[in-house]
């Protein structure tokens, strides 16, 4: 049985290496870095959708909890990676969707 620890770690790594699937393509893109930054994106989006295929629910309840996660991580991007500081609105709209998260992903089986 998955534990809500297990689902957050699973997701959040799952949220990463898809936020670093599509960063690396953003910065060949807009920034101009070597086109070869496109092949650990590929492999990033692949490991990411690997990821996926390891949660217990079904793929469109996992997809809607798994959005909650994402946006806790792609907050955390924002502010570690583009340096942007994160507002008052960010964090609660991240504790937000992370609830919404729980909700979906604890329900009762049966």
């Amino acid at each position: 049985m998955f534990t809500l620890a297990k689902y957050a770690a699973l997701f959040a790594l799952t949220a990463l290496v898809e936020i670093l699937g599509c960063y690396l393509p953003w910065l060949v893109i807009k920034t101009g870095k070597s086109a070869w930054l496109l092949l650990p994106a590929a492999l990033s989006l692949a490991l990411f959708a690997w990821l996926l295929t390891l949660h217990p629910a079904a793929a469109g309840r996992t997809y809607a909890a798994y959005g909650g996660m994402y946006i806790a991580v792609a907050l955390l991007w924002l502010r570690f990676v583009d340096g942007v500081a994160l507002t008052r609105f960010d964090l609660l709209g991240a504790g937000l969707a992370l609830a919404g998260m729980a909700v979906i992903a604890l329900q009762p089986q049966g």
